[in-house]
Parts: structure tokens; C-alpha cells; sequence
């Protein structure tokens, strides 16, 4: 099938999967200062003993409609870190690097923190 589309010329269409999506809202999600981790829930942990490895999208869940891209991650973050600013710089940069690689809209994100990361042991013995 080969579409016009002012002097451009395209030879087919190209589908992102949903797992690719994922993983590009999981890494601008692990870039956003004050995330510890994603949280992926006993389902990803039964799943994880399986493969024998963490899934790159874990902490994500996501769907497509008319409007656009839904995502629903869930994080932890940094014991130090100031809730409401991680939950809008993670809604802006997961919102900001889908839409830059996927060319689609991104309707909403919705943030979940499950958890704060306490600094171990030895981070303290560092910061001393």
C-alpha cells in the first residue's frame, strides 16, 4: 500500500507495540531525579522467577484509545525526595519522551508511589 502525503511517499505502516511504549516510559520515568525504582507488584515478581530477569517495563501499565496513550506507572522514591515535584517532573518526562518516539499523543499519566527508598547503610557512612 504506498500513500501520498505531500511529496512524501510511504511504503507501508509502522506499529509500535505496547511493551516497546513501556520501556521508553520506564526510562524517562528511571532519568527523573528523586525516582528510586519502578514498583512492579507481586504479579511482576511471580513473572520475574520465570524469566530469570527483571522486565524493562515493570512499574508500567499502559493503554491506547482515540484520545491517545493512558500510562499508570508506579515508583518509589527517594527518601529525600519531595513527592508532588517527583509526580509532575515524572508526568512531564514520560509525557515529553512518548510523544517525541512514538509520534502519538499522550492523554494522560497517572502516578502511583508504592513505597520511599530509605539511604543504606553505608550511603549515610558516605554522607557523614
Amino acid at each position: 500500500m504506498i500513500v501520498s502525503k505531500e511529496n512524501e511517499t510511504v511504503q507501508g505502516i509502522v506499529k509500535i507495540t505496547d511493551e516497546v511504549v513501556a520501556m521508553h516510559a520506564a526510562e524517562a520515568a528511571l532519568r527523573t531525579q528523586g525516582v528510586s525504582s519502578l514498583y512492579g507488584g507481586f504479579a511482576e515478581s511471580i513473572a520475574k522467577n520465570f524469566r530469570g530477569r527483571d522486565s524493562l517495563s515493570k512499574g508500567v501499565k499502559l493503554s491506547r484509545g482515540e484520545e491517545g496513550i493512558s500510562v499508570d506507572i508506579y515508583v518509589i522514591v527517594k527518601y529525600d525526595a519531595k513527592i508532588p515535584t517527583v509526580a509532575w517532573e515524572l508526568q512531564r518526562n514520560i509525557k515529553n519522551n512518548l510523544e517525541e518516539k512514538t509520534g502519538e499523543k499522550v492523554k494522560e499519566v497517572n502516578i502511583h508511589v508504592q513505597g520511599v527508598a530509605f539511604p543504606n547503610e553505608e550511603e549515610k557512612n558516605d554522607q557523614k
